[in-house]
């Protein structure tokens, strides 16, 4: 049932993934908006592209922090409205926070919704919902980036590392099971012409520990994040 506290902690949810970390970060630190530089995108890997380890770090750690906290959020309004934290009511409470944070992260009302593609702060909810499962995927992003050094690979396959924990290895409630399809094609989506370059070997490979002059956007195709 939808209660005014709820309804809040959605607002309050959506305002945190709105936070524009990596545009906040680029104009106060570096005077630089990395939505016109790089990719064009608002998230953590066009910050490492355009500003290097010593921004991009702590945009990628606070776009974590904010689907994590989002995601909580659903404890304190949880234990008292929904029959506490064990419950199926209070799962599907903490999802739908993290999906308003990411919502947020996509749409930010504080950039002009001009946001990311929301990994990180994907990554922030799972690991709130399901820590486990969440930390096998980090550990096949960091295999695959470090190997293939594709983020867009690593992201899509840890998408799906996330679906098979929670399905197969960690086996999770329902909720939580359709949560991971809805992740892996949401994902699939936003990265729809990342696979495409995959496809033709085209796709940018990341260089993390190297800082980069930033360079004016020529072709928004090639956003990541």
């Amino acid at each position: 049932m939808i209660t005014p506290y709820s309804l809040s902690a959605l607002i309050l949810a959506y305002l945190f993934g709105s936070i524009p970390t990596a545009v906040w970060i680029g104009m106060a630190f570096y005077g630089i908006d990395v939505r016109e530089y790089g990719s064009g995108n608002a998230g953590a890997t066009n910050t490492f592209r355009v500003l290097g380890k010593k921004a991009g770090i702590p945009v990628m750690l606070l776009d974590i922090l904010k689907g994590f906290t989002a995601t909580n959020l659903a404890y304190f309004i949880g234990v008292t409205t929904t029959g506490g934290v064990n419950s199926n009511s209070y799962s599907n409470y903490a999802l739908a926070l993290g999906i308003a944070a990411v919502m947020g992260h996509l749409f930010p009302v504080f950039a002009g919704f001009r946001g990311g593609k929301g990994i990180a702060t994907l990554l922030g909810m799972v690991l709130a919902i399901h820590f486990h499962a969440a930390l096998l995927c980090v550990i096949v992003f960091i295999i695959v980036l470090l190997i293939f050094r594709y983020v867009s690979l690593g992201s899509i396959l840890a998408g799906f590392t996330y679906l098979i924990g929670v399905t197969f290895i960690f086996p999770s409630n329902r909720s939580v099971v359709i949560y991971g399809m809805c992740m892996c094609l949401l994902i699939l989506v936003t990265h729809q012409k990342n696979i495409e370059r995959l496809i033709r070997g085209t796709e940018n490979k990341v260089n993390l520990f190297k800082k980069k002059k930033p360079t004016v956007i020529d072709d928004k195709s090639t956003a990541e994040d």
